[in-house]
């Protein structure tokens, strides 16, 4: 074979090969376009921002090819039925909170918080390494939904009253906003629960159409506004622990997209999952200490009443596992995993956080 021939053969063989890979390219990067529907309004931007966070962080890893609208509570579906579009496949996602589908099963509340749950830094263990992720799409499957971690709040505040609640008995008649498996626990002692979305809460409180209200924590309840209207602030969240928000898919739609864009999706669910804790907790303290000074009388529940609330919870969980094995069988993990991180937790965190906050209390930080 002569130089010349060896050259032209070999341009065509090139030719040929890029041909090849050209399609295969393609097929990798499609351009997909999803829509999202938030739980969250605009107004609450650290919750409504961590949809808008993981698009762009999916289109710029796929360089504009995988593109996801972001659409505010009641944009295109109520607040509270977000996870239901994604299901039925109106929308091909969802950024809410699990426990909001309690109606279904109360297994969905596993995902989010449980009264006297998991913490934040536990709850991102738990569905990482734990497990927890696994356990929950076993579970929303048989929805038609796959869910990754998408935020946290980290514990948040047990919110605002009307009036003083000094022992149990303060709590019985009063009609409360409050989500999840924390409602029938709060029936147990003698409370109204009331699913209400965080947009219409200010209004019921209001016009004491509810007398109590829990929602987040000092940054997302200052905007609210909910000191204007019932003063008493309580914490903690015995609830909420650490809530996590979830990115919800449609299962069919997920499992069709191309392995790169689901890494893509999953790595952009982690990021915002750590950007929402990471967010409460540097702008919490400086409004916390705004509502004090606009009025916010602050106090903490009492032991007496965390205690009864606590048999309650577990009453409840007690009745549900024995009727739901697939609420059992994740909430036993999580029961195991919580047992083991709180014998670790308690000799280090708990030791070191401890005396660190004596030093700020007497003022050497």
């Amino acid at each position: 074979m002569n130089r010349r021939s060896f050259f032209r053969q070999a341009g065509a063989a090139g030719v040929g090969a890029a041909a090849l890979a050209a399609p295969a390219i393609a097929q990798e990067s499609p351009d997909i376009t999803w829509r999202l529907t938030s739980s969250f309004p605009k107004s609450l931007d650290v919750l409504f921002n961590s949809s808008t966070e993981i698009a762009k962080s999916v289109s710029e890893a796929t360089d504009g090819k995988f593109r996801i609208q972001t659409y505010a509570a009641g944009e295109i579906v109520p607040p509270l039925q977000a996870a239901d579009a994604v299901a039925a496949g109106t929308v091909e996602m969802a950024h809410t909170c699990a426990y909001y589908y309690v109606g279904k099963d109360p297994t969905f509340a596993l995902g989010t918080a449980i009264p006297f749950g998991l913490n934040a830094r536990l709850a991102n263990s738990w569905f990482s390494v734990g497990g927890g992720t696994e356990l929950l799409n076993e579970f929303f499957a048989g929805h038609n939904l796959y869910a990754l971690p998408a935020g946290n709040t980290g514990a948040q505040m047990g919110g605002w009253f009307r009036k003083e609640i000094k022992t149990v008995d303060d709590l019985k008649g009063l009609k409360m906003r409050i989500a999840g498996l924390a409602g029938q626990v709060m029936t147990k002692v003698g409370v109204t629960p009331q699913q209400i979305a965080g947009g219409d809460v200010y209004a019921a409180l209001e016009k004491g159409t509810i007398d109590a209200t829990e929602f987040v924590g000092p940054y997302d309840d200052h905007k609210l506004g909910f000191y204007k209207v019932a003063k008493y602030y309580y914490y903690p969240a015995w609830w909420e622990g650490g809530p996590t928000v979830h990115a919800f898919f449609n299962l069919e739609k997920f499992k069709a997209l191309p392995k790169r864009y689901q890494r893509v999706l999953t790595d952009a669910c982690a990021r915002a999952n750590a950007l929402m804790l990471e967010s409460y907790d540097a702008l919490n303290a400086k409004a916390l200490r705004q509502l004090v000074a606009e009025g916010a009388v602050l106090k903490p529940f009492s032991q007496d009443i965390l205690e009864v609330c606590y048999k309650a919870a577990q009453e409840t969980y007690a009745e549900i596992s024995a009727k739901n094995p697939a609420f059992k069988k994740i909430y036993d993990s999580q029961q195991a995993f919580k047992k083991d991180g709180y014998l670790w937790l308690q000799i280090a965190d708990y030791s070191f956080d401890t005396f660190m906050m004596i030093q700020q209390r007497n003022g050497n930080l």
